[in-house]
């Protein structure tokens, strides 16, 4: 199983605090140093909150073609890329580029978006964009992986080929985060990996989520083996948790190691952890506590 951190890119807590790019590398530099095996980043141009306060991001494709040179060994991509936000033939071309950059580590996580905000503000379509995520898949899985495509769709089009080629015949792996029916069925279609978020240990609403991905290969006659099944949690600072549950571990090495293993016997591929806070010194103590957990 493999495990990877997630690079916190955008503004957090009441301060509005958002770290600097440099503090960004030192996150993904540590991550690979200690053995991990992939870095993400979030994607969004602003989250506003219960609270009503506005926190910003940094764009996550230009972070993460700055991390693919700053890193030399573990995947990365985005967790996920709100594909509304940016014309499908754009994506296809960005993903090409920063596989490239990185020597063909780069993973393309798509997915369709949910914070009303971030649509309105400007003017993203919000009530198709199921159907504009449909639509621009049929123009970025085809560039990627056969470096052509020609489609035209009510939402989008595309009629071109993908050069200069990128390092690795076939793209990267695609990944796709949804849940509800119709992300599901074009998740069977379409990905190479599925992600759910956000969790601590596993539970019955996880295994729902998972078995509904499950039938829905069935389906589409894709062989639910034949889709990595991933996960994003949450790793909580050990002073403010009192142990794991479905909503977040606590970060120590024993809690973490015991939840890492949990997730193995679920046949999850791999887990993302977001680190509330982030620091190396967590990024170490996974690291530590993934040692016990059987990796293949």
């Amino acid at each position: 199983m493999r495990v990877g951190i997630c690079v916190p890119i955008s503004e957090r807590g009441r301060e509005r605090a958002g770290l600097r790019y440099v503090q960004m590398r030192e996150l993904a530099v540590a991550t690979e140093g200690a053995g991990l095996d992939s870095i993400w980043v979030a994607d969004h141009l602003f989250f506003r909150g219960p609270d009503d306060v506005v926190r910003g991001a940094w764009e996550s494709l230009s972070i993460l073609g700055a991390l693919a040179d700053a890193t030399s060994r573990v995947e990365l991509g985005p967790l996920v890329l709100c594909v509304p936000f940016r014309n499908p033939g754009l994506i296809a071309w960005a993903a090409n580029t920063i596989d490239e950059v990185s020597g063909g580590r780069f993973v393309m996580g798509l997915g369709a978006g949910w914070h009303e905000p971030e649509f309105r503000a400007f003017d993203y379509e919000f009530e198709r964009r199921v159907g504009l995520f449909d639509d621009s898949l049929s123009v970025i899985v085809p560039l990627l992986r056969e470096g052509s495509v020609a489609h035209d769709g009510a939402l989008a089009s595309g009629h071109a080929r993908l050069r200069p080629p990128g390092p690795r015949g076939g793209g990267p792996p695609i990944l796709i985060a949804g849940t509800r029916p119709r992300m599901l069925r074009l998740t069977a279609q379409w990905a190479d990996r599925w992600n759910s978020v956000w969790w601590g240990v596993p539970n019955d609403d996880f295994r729902a989520e998972r078995d509904a991905m499950l039938d829905a290969c069935r389906n589409q006659d894709r062989d639910p083996a034949s889709i990595e099944v991933t996960v994003g949690v949450i790793v909580k600072d050990p002073a403010t948790a009192d142990g794991n549950d479905a909503k977040s571990i606590v970060g120590t090495t024993d809690h973490i190691a015991a939840a890492l293993s949990a997730w193995g016997d679920e046949g999850v591929a791999e887990v993302m952890c977001r680190l509330e806070p982030p620091s190396v010194g967590i990024v170490e103590t996974i690291a530590r506590a993934r040692h016990g957990v059987p990796v293949g």
